[in-house]
């Protein structure tokens, strides 16, 4: 908003508006304000939430100092939205930003067509550094932005300072020279830099050079840093990876060495934030926040990944399962009641502006929020009235997850996915791992939450896909064969599902009969095919009887075998079908008889055409 009342005045009368305003840092209905934001660190990550693995002593420190969130959750399960989120407050699907910047393309192998998303925060919008700087507070951005580029940036968003805040989600280079690799675009404020200097102790830097500043005006400040780290690509320093063993640790295990090694250098840049600020007697009135903008990434998506392990959480980055949306969140400050405490309360990064006005006499939030107040949890262990969560994420990630909105209230959490209306119901209290899937028991909890999330999204207006009517399925290759993923399958039943890569890539949890899979293909060249599947079964839970079926032909039936393992895959050769006519067909995946705990597991199908005699 302010960045609209500068834009009508005079460089001169901007300056005088921004000094009009005096506020010694010590004054306590003015503290200062950090608040520290991870890129794509999971909620099992840090000591203090359990890993064994990563090193971040400075963060559990903090955790120590302060009140650490056991249930703490992203605004949505990728970066520019939840970063929506926490500049104002209000829920992305209220905004309309519900995806990453620019965000995935809609593709012709998708069901779904996007909603159109605006390409920056709109400047109408009150954003947490406008709302402290009408409070004559200083307000410094370091780190990334990812919310708008030219005109659109912490500048115009009520930041007096910018380092490296730019429209891209990932940095231009981990090391100096900070640019990018052809021509001679530096990343904002650092364009001059010690060559192989690392990205996240320059960053740390500039926040030092800033707090000293701040100490000496004697003037209240915002440092919003939200850091690069751990964002892929998975650059660290190479004397700290080696210092990290990573040899006979088991798949689907915190145990990416270059991540931890990341990790521990936004750890230190954490430590070194909290020395400057006692070295500066800014302590007793600074309130310090940290947290992530959505899960950890674990699934393929580059070199040297999948970058954590949110285990036991169910997967991670781009998903809607709780490994998506949960994230670290500690608070450290002059109000926190019991110092070193956890608060099981569901919170959400909106609920950080409404929690930081109520630090700040004067303070004026935007008439619409979505967040609350947190003061009460923080200073007085005192439960917020809310007991309702809600996400809207209408997009295909690039990690795996599909279009779907989720509710959560009092404990349970019911995920619905767009595509086709399935509705998953998990009780967290006694599933944080999402594996049991209660919606067939209980179909009236199911009901009264798909009516609080459907109301819900009518009341912000929240936008939904369309259906894609050039959607081609699975298309015919080239050569003749057509390919049937795992990760492709729609699912019709309760527990099975499909389990992402690097660790599984398979159909899995296949423990009812009545539950099958489905896939829709497209043939180009109709003719005969020989039908064959990647199977994998446990040893000693071979027997179950399957039928492979497409169109309304007869099924194809196997005994499945046992393979040694659900992930020891085979191909098993099914027989042969015959497709007279080009265009889109269905396969079906039907289970007739379970012989054990499960049927099996499937990773792929096949149908390879058969040359003519």
């Amino acid at each position: 908003m302010r960045a609209l009342v500068c834009g009508l005045v005079t460089g001169l009368a901007c300056i005088g508006l921004l000094t009009e305003v005096h506020a010694e840092s010590t004054d306590p209905k003015r503290p200062n304000v950090i608040l520290i934001v991870a890129d794509d660190l999971g909620a099992m990550d840090l000591g203090c939430y359990g890993s064994k693995f990563h090193r971040t002593p400075n963060l559990d420190k903090m955790a120590a100092a302060g009140i650490r969130f056991s249930q703490a959750y992203a605004a949505a399960p990728v970066c520019s939205p939840t970063r929506v989120g926490l500049m104002t407050g209000q829920h992305p699907a209220r905004v309309g930003l519900t995806d990453w910047l620019p965000g995935r393309a809609n593709r012709p192998d998708q069901p779904l067509n996007r909603p159109e998303i605006p390409l920056q925060l709109p400047l109408e919008n009150n954003t947490l550094a406008e709302m402290l700087k009408e409070s004559g507070y200083s307000t410094i951005h370091i780190g990334k932005w990812h919310l708008g580029g030219e005109g659109y940036g912490p500048l115009q968003q009520g930041f007096d300072v910018n380092i490296a805040g730019d429209l891209t989600g990932t940095p231009m280079s981990y090391f100096a020279p900070f640019k990018k690799a052809q021509g001679n675009q530096f990343m904002a404020g650092l364009e001059k830099a010690t060559e192989g200097e690392y990205l996240t102790d320059r960053l740390t830097d500039e926040a030092m050079k800033q707090i000293d500043r701040q100490a000496e005006s004697k003037k209240p400040f915002f440092l919003y840093m939200p850091h690069y780290a751990v964002h892929t690509p998975m650059r660290a320093k190479p004397e700290l990876v080696n210092t990290f063993d990573a040899k006979d640790i088991p798949g689907g295990r915190q145990r990416n060495p270059i991540y931890a090694a990341m990790l521990q250098s936004l750890d230190e840049s954490v430590g070194r934030v909290l020395a400057k600020v006692d070295e500066k007697g800014l302590a007793d009135n600074t309130w310090i926040i940290f947290t992530s903008d959505n899960g950890g990434l674990a699934t393929t998506e580059g070199p040297n990944t999948p970058a954590t392990s949110n285990a036991p959480l169910r997967e991670g980055k781009g998903w809607l399962y709780e490994g998506g949306l949960r994230v670290p969140m500690i608070v450290k400050g002059p109000g926190v009641k019991s110092p070193g405490s956890v608060s099981n309360q569901p919170v959400i990064s909106m609920d950080i502006m409404p929690t930081v006005a109520s630090w700040v006499e004067g303070s004026k939030l935007s008439d619409v929020q979505d967040g609350i107040s947190l003061t009460g949890v923080i200073s007085g262990g005192v439960k917020p009235s809310r007991n309702t969560l809600y996400w809207h994420y209408p997009h295909y990630a690039n990690q795996g997850g599909r279009p779907g909105g989720v509710v959560q209230k009092d404990g349970w959490k019911l995920v619905e996915f767009y595509e086709n209306g399935r509705q998953e119901l998990f009780r967290l209290e006694k599933d944080t791992g999402e594996s049991q899937n209660l919606s067939a028991a209980e179909p009236a909890k199911v009901k009264e939450l798909a009516s609080l999330l459907a109301d819900w999204r009518k009341s912000v207006g929240a936008k939904m896909p369309a259906v894609n009517e050039n959607y081609v399925p699975n298309r015919q290759l080239k050569d003749g064969p057509i390919v049937l993923p795992a990760s492709m399958a729609k699912v019709e039943g309760i527990q099975l599902r499909y389990e992402p890569q690097p660790h599984k890539n398979t159909l899995g949890f296949w423990v009812r009969v009545e539950d099958t899979a489905h896939w829709e293909f497209t043939v180009d060249q109709p003719g005969v095919f020989r039908v064959s599947a990647l199977v994998g079964c446990g040893p000693g839970q071979g027997g179950s009887r399957v039928q492979f079926i497409v169109d309304d032909q007869p099924g194809l039936e196997l005994t499945v075998p046992d393979t040694g393992g659900f992930q020891a895959f085979q191909p098993m050769d099914l027989g042969t079908v015959k497709i007279e006519k080009s265009g889109r067909h269905a396969f079906k995946i039907k289970p007739i008889m379970k012989a054990k705990t499960a049927v099996m597991d499937v990773r792929e199908v096949k149908l390879i055409p058969v040359a003519s005699p």
